[in-house]
């Protein structure tokens, strides 16, 4: 597809020397995976004002599960919307019209009936891709159709116009077949969100639907300009994927994953935890790097993952101290974890263990941290507090008999991932989520009280999946669906 010149030769120019301050550039907008955007202009008097901004039309191929990604370099007149989906094809789509500015087709994505299990057809691009911005770079996890049968291949892409960089794409089973690790790519799935730390690229692995097949919870860490898998990380025992939507979550020093279900364990061997890593992805035995619950093996024998989200940090004030460092995951079980994130406490070390559902909590929480206030938002079932689907909000505290409790719930009708804007990291905080395979509506509540700030009206959508989250911008929402783009605006 034939790039235009104007935008091209400014992204070009910029990609490789300027920072994009207002660019996303990772899944729900850092590698704390907070879901924490700043809107100046979004006040709760202007979210009464949202729409849909019908002057958008973007278009894109294929069914769409990965966040989208927002790339404005500065000195670029128009930023890029950037969209992959499970059919394998990459758009960058103009931030205002939603015209395409470039388009790379991938190699084939593989049919669901070329898979062991699963209940995404077909499979391509499944997990939410990550930039360099300092390269102008995109990187993303495919499965591709090969003559040897699927492969996870992951790619690197010129963000000025989607041209696969030299010596990629990095076949994963092939490389980690040199290290001596056990990987077969058809039952491996790649749902979580791809992560820069500390200059180098991590992703994570688990199963497909069903739990099929032999594969293992595993963490790659690549080096980007070799390319090259330079270390991996895997669970002892079979299973324990690593599937959560956020994958892999760093706090600056650490990186935490959660794990699911394992097959066979007699002795906990890594699954159904929060696990601390570092670079280089040693094991580690100690009791401070990982978490797990005392029943998890009845979770296990239940499919009860513990790994339903990914592990988030987070901080929580304390008056005349340093901040407590804590780190939360909710499960399929309907619990909520917390544990200290200087020791997590090995098996049934947690803090706390609060039932926050009545089922299967699957869809990435989001987070408002401030010096006065730390709350998680999550999508729920249902729970004692609040009957049927509904979004709700809890609070944290440093310290207490109870650290965790609810705050409020409202109802929601669906089960998209929320996210949180303020004006400037504190103030006219909202909490907003699509009804994803409900009402497939935009909805936004206060996040101090619950309070509707938007009802969704008008906006419904079609083609949205269940782990549906919203890329906000300065200027616009965007919701990424089955061939298409929907955007919104709120002046």
């Amino acid at each position: 597809m034939r790039l235009r010149v104007s935008l091209a030769a400014a992204l070009l120019a910029c990609a490789s020397r300027l920072s994009a301050a207002d660019s996303v550039v990772t899944y729900h907008n850092g590698n704390q995976r907070h879901g924490a955007y700043t809107v100046p202009d979004l006040t709760l008097s202007a979210a009464v004002k949202m729409h849909r901004d019908t002057s958008f039309n973007g278009s894109v191929s294929g069914h769409v599960y990965a966040q989208p990604l927002y790339w404005n370099p500065k000195g670029a007149t128009r930023g890029l919307v950037v969209v992959a989906t499970e059919s394998n094809n990459v758009h960058a789509l103009d931030e205002d019209s939603g015209a395409a500015v470039w388009k790379r087709a991938l190699g084939r994505a593989v049919p669901r009936s070329d898979l062991p299990c699963g209940n995404v057809d077909p499979v391509g691009v499944t997990g939410t891709p990550a930039i360099d911005p300092a390269a102008g770079v995109l990187y993303l996890d495919a499965l591709v159709g090969t003559r040897k049968g699927p492969r996870h291949q992951i790619y690197a892409l010129s963000l000025a116009d989607g041209s696969v960089l030299p010596n990629w794409p990095l076949d994963v089973e092939a490389a980690l077949r040199k290290q001596g690790a056990s990987f077969s790519s058809a039952p491996q799935g790649e749902r979580g969100a791809l992560l820069l730390f500390a200059n180098r690229l991590y992703a994570t692995y688990g199963g497909n639907y069903g739990d099929c097949g032999s594969y293992r919870g595993t963490v790659i860490q690549i080096r980007t300009d070799t390319p090259a898998v330079e270390a991996n990380w895997q669970t002892r025992a079979n299973g324990g994927g690593i599937w959560a939507q956020g994958g892999i979550a760093g706090d600056g020093a650490d990186l935490f994953v959660t794990t699911g279900n394992t097959f066979g364990a007699s002795q906990w061997s890594d699954g159904e935890a929060i696990l601390r890593l570092q670079p280089g992805l040693t094991h580690s035995s100690r009791t401070s790097d990982f978490f797990a619950p005392s029943n998890w093996k009845d979770l296990d024998n239940s499919d009860a993952d513990l790994g339903g989200t990914e592990a988030l940090p987070l901080d929580v004030a304390v008056s005349g101290s340093r901040p407590a460092r804590r780190v939360i995951a909710f499960g399929k079980d309907g619990n909520a974890y917390l544990a200290d994130r200087a020791n997590l406490g090995g098996v049934g070390g947690a803090l706390a263990t609060m039932p926050a559902a009545d089922g299967e909590i699957r869809t990435a929480p989001a987070i408002y941290q401030t010096d006065a206030a730390t709350m998680v938002a999550f999508t729920s079932p249902g729970s004692s507090h609040c009957s049927g689907g509904n979004i709700t909000m809890l609070k944290v505290a440093a310290s207490g008999a109870s650290p965790l409790s609810f705050a409020w719930c409202a109802p929601l009708n669906g089960a998209g991932a929320p996210i949180v804007t303020t004006t400037d990291g504190k103030a006219n905080a909202i909490v907003w989520a699509v009804g994803a395979e409900g009402d497939n509506a935009l909805h936004g509540f206060n996040v101090l009280t619950g309070q509707v700030v938007f009802s969704g009206a008008g906006t419904a959508m079609s083609g949205l999946r269940h782990f549906e989250t919203i890329l906000a911008t300065r200027e616009r929402f965007y919701v990424a669906a089955d061939n298409t783009v929907y955007a919104f605006r709120w002046k």
